[in-house]
């Protein structure tokens, strides 16, 4: 299967598949016309005026009135490259540089960034070779786009930098010696092409997103296990409460409960209580505002991914080249810190419904184990969770409400949205950990309903979970159980 680049739009659901299928990518025809044309232009441009052009023809950043000779307009452009690779910290992950390289390729493919054809071709070539370029997360200031992240990538053009390929670390020069290509010689304006735009940012944002919308899911799925284990209310899910207050998210994670509840014997059990804890009782109120957060998100999300975001714009039809700002991030920078606060909240209210169900309440043993005492049960686990929410609160602090200068002042306000996106693949992948655990003590505080039994769903999802984490009758080491709990919960369809 392939998947033709083109100035269609491309959506996060089409680049999950991509990623997830192993599917490869070509340039259309439309594509390709569309690179030559703004390419062709440019040349002309350059050859046919005097004028600097800025980071064709002049320096970068406060360089900018610096201007450059045509006969090293090419090393203007290895240079910055070579310059701007200043990435420090951990490495990004393979799955998120292979959006990074989609991301740039696709906005490249619109023909307003001057790129030549073959530049933009090996791009492909290392996408469809699954050859990850080394690169760091930390370094970019989310401004001029990811200028040290997106350097990195693109090392490897010209025979630098590192890359994994076939499970190891080689150089950027070795890899040209394995796949008999040569070195991209690139042209006028490429490097900045390459290295403006905010790929980086948005790879982490598309990755975020993917793994919020199950999450959200799961989230939902886990809160009715748990509330039928803690032998909850169903009415607080009722139509009618919500109707009056019609949040799009609250009203579908209301109509979600009622439908993975229906059936369950213990919910039509009489109860001696008339009302729960807000952790169960204001689940469509909060999990409901994630959805509606990552609705938000994915909608600014989807138009940068869709967006030329480098520096000048090339504007053929136009005739214009103007030196502006599309590589700002701040536009997604403060929707990354959203996505962040939201998935924060989802993991600090199932962590409350943990502390419930481990709490001895409603007939249920103290830390769900028939013989407490001698046994600690699942005590810990919540000690756990409670560190990890404790960690994504610190995480969900905004990162786009600072800005440090650079560039000697040119650049003198920044978004910081690539740090906004570190925290949030931290926060999101700590999220998953916190409902894992809330699964993992669901499923052993349901157990003790029996001879009732839950939703024919929730049943389902129970017993394929005991399939690869056993009902614990005493102490024994819980943390493959958990790690197992999180494969369940990648897994499980």
């Amino acid at each position: 299967m392939i998947h033709y680049i083109s100035a269609e739009h491309i959506t996060i659901e089409q680049i999950g598949e991509i990623i997830q299928q192993g599917i490869r990518i070509e340039l259309s025809e439309e594509a390709k016309h569309r690179i030559r044309r703004c390419r062709s232009y440019l040349d002309k441009k350059i050859n046919g005026n005097n004028a600097p052009i800025y980071g064709v023809t002049t320096g970068f950043g406060s360089l900018c009135n610096v201007s450059i000779g045509k006969d090293q307009l090419s090393q203007l452009q290895v240079n910055l490259i070579k310059s701007h690779a200043c990435g420090t910290g951990e490495r990004v992950p393979n799955e998120i540089v292979k959006i990074m390289l989609l991301l740039k390729i696709q906005s490249l493919s619109y023909g307003y960034s001057g790129c030549k054809l073959d530049t933009v071709q090996r791009l492909v070539a290392l996408f469809n070779n699954n050859a990850y370029p080394v690169v760091y997360k930390q370094g970019s200031l989310g401004a001029s786009g990811d200028l040290v992240p997106l350097a990195h990538m693109c090392l490897p053009l010209v025979g630098l930098g590192q890359v994994e390929y076939q499970g190891h670390v080689i150089s950027g020069a070795e890899l040209l010696r394995k796949k008999r290509w040569k070195p991209i010689e690139l042209g006028s304006k490429e490097g900045l092409a390459l290295l403006n735009g905010t790929q980086n940012m948005s790879a982490f944002a598309v990755w975020a997103l993917l793994h919020a919308r199950r999450l959200s899911d799961w989230a939902d799925r886990i809160a009715a296990m748990s509330l039928d284990a803690f032998d909850g209310l169903v009415e607080p899910f009722t139509h009618a409460v919500h109707a009056v207050r019609p949040h799009q998210g609250q009203i579908e994670t209301a109509r979600r409960m009622r439908e993975l509840l229906e059936g369950s014997q213990i919910a039509t059990n009489i109860k001696a209580h008339v009302q729960d804890p807000y952790s169960f009782r204001c689940v469509p109120q909060v999990h409901g505002a994630v959805k509606d957060t990552i609705r938000y998100v994915k909608s600014v999300i989807d138009t940068e991914i869709n967006s030329a975001t480098d520096n000048p714009t090339v504007c053929p039809e136009e005739d214009l080249i103007i030196s502006a700002g599309n590589f700002h991030g701040e536009p997604i920078a403060l929707p990354i810190d959203f996505l962040s606060i939201a998935m924060s909240e989802l993991a600090n209210i199932s962590e409350r419904r943990i502390y419930r169900l481990v709490s001895g309440l409603r007939g249920l043993p103290s830390f769900l184990v028939a013989n407490p005492g001698v046994n600690s049960g699942f005590m810990i686990t919540q000690y756990t969770a409670a560190s990890v929410v404790s960690l994504n609160k610190s995480l969900a602090m905004p990162s786009s409400v600072d800005s440090i200068p650079s560039c000697q002042d040119q650049e003198d306000h920044v978004s910081m949205g690539a740090n906004a996106a570190i925290k949030l693949y931290k926060v999101v992948l700590n999220t998953e950990r916190v409902l894992a655990i809330e699964l993992f003590n669901a499923a052993q505080a349901l157990d003790f309903r029996l001879p009732l039994r839950s939703s024919p769903e929730i049943c389902r999802m129970h017993a394929d979970f005991r399939k690869v984490v056993p009902f614990i009758l005493n102490d024994e080491l819980m943390y493959p159980h958990i790690e197992k709990a999180i494969q369940f919960l990648r897994t499980w369809k």
